[in-house]
């Protein structure tokens, strides 16, 4: 039987090589000794009843901090002191965020940090990725429209700066994400786009392929890597497995979120370039920085399902070709 796979292990978790004293991570739990045991233990009151609670009060604070500092800036027309104000309140919201999940970020080569009139890349691995970096500088997010507390921090966050949203299901919206996102790059009083050209979470082993439509754009793309450090938290987001709510409270409970941040030189499509070769040569610049696997694959394979028939089918296929038929579904 296929045993393992270089795409599907992508969607779940990385597993460590050893135990970091979370039981979430520790999935064969078997008895090592006593001393351990009460270490686990004393971690476990820790997280729960220290951690956990001074967290959600952090993340609640930031919250009313967001929303009571937005409101007056809804009121105010378009000037160079309410770009300043918005500025500031994300700066702001966004570095008591990171208190609340017990960042630890390490920015590097600042020199390269992407500038208003073009387009940030970077690799996805959590919606805490925009948090990380929307801490070092406030920026225009590019995404999904999302429904629950994570739809209620978009709505909040448009109040104060412009944003591009759309529905992944809704393909005439996407047809005119290029455009809008060229008009708010046109405006050089706009913050820079951000943007996860895979589209969708991937567990900070590997880069998926990259989606060529927002390099068509003729504009500067600044690529940043993030690479998280898994021994203290896993900061993976698997979306199919847990609400936003429910991953919050997974992150909350770790000992941390430990990442580097590296900003790379600016880069521009290439005269004899398509929009797939400079998606392709910015994302093998993300993976070589970050120390990434550089994959081919679309990472929306994790939203397809493959049928048991089929699943079923193939198995035959196989026992009869390598003469095991014994143990095969159907055979």
């Amino acid at each position: 039987a296929v045993i393992d796979d270089e795409v599907t292990k992508r969607f779940r978790a990385e597993e460590l090589s050893s135990w970091n004293l979370l039981t979430r991570t520790n999935f064969h739990y078997q008895f090592i000794s006593v001393r351990l045991s009460v270490l686990w233990l004393s971690g476990v009151i820790l997280r729960y009843c220290f951690l956990l609670p001074l967290r959600i009060l952090i993340t609640l604070f930031a919250m009313a901090w967001l929303f009571i500092t937005v409101f007056p800036l809804t009121i105010l027309a378009d000037s160079e002191f309410k770009q300043k104000a918005a500025y500031y309140i994300n700066l702001v919201a966004f570095r008591i965020i990171c208190r609340g999940f017990s960042a630890v970020v390490t920015y590097h080569d600042r020199e390269n940090m992407p500038q208003s009139g073009g387009i940030c890349v970077a690799n996805h691995t959590t919606t805490l990725d925009v948090a990380i970096l929307m801490q070092d500088r406030p920026y225009a997010i590019l995404g999904q429209i999302h429904g629950g507390f994570l739809g209620w921090m978009m709505r909040t966050l448009s109040k104060a700066t412009k944003h591009v949203w759309f529905e992944r299901s809704e393909v005439r919206d996407r047809k005119f994400v290029a455009e809008r996102i060229l008009n708010h790059v046109s405006d050089e009083r706009n913050f820079p786009v951000l943007l996860f050209p895979e589209g969708t979470c991937i567990n900070n082993t590997s880069v998926m392929m990259f989606k060529k439509g927002s390099f068509e754009i003729p504009t500067t793309i600044y690529p940043v890597a993030i690479k998280y450090n898994p021994w203290f938290g896993d900061a993976f987001w698997n979306s199919s497995k847990h609400s936003m709510v429910q991953y919050l409270l997974v992150v909350m409970t770790s000992w941390a979120i430990v990442a580097d941040v590296w900003y790379l030189p600016p880069m521009e499509r290439e005269p004899d370039e398509d929009a797939v070769q400079f998606a392709e040569r910015v994302k093998s610049v993300i993976c070589r920085r970050g120390g990434l696997v550089d994959c081919v694959w679309d990472g929306q394979l994790k939203r397809m399902k493959v049928k048991e028939s089929y699943l079923h089918e193939k198995q035959r296929e196989l026992g009869e070709l390598f003469g095991e038929d014994e143990g095969v579904p159907g055979a």
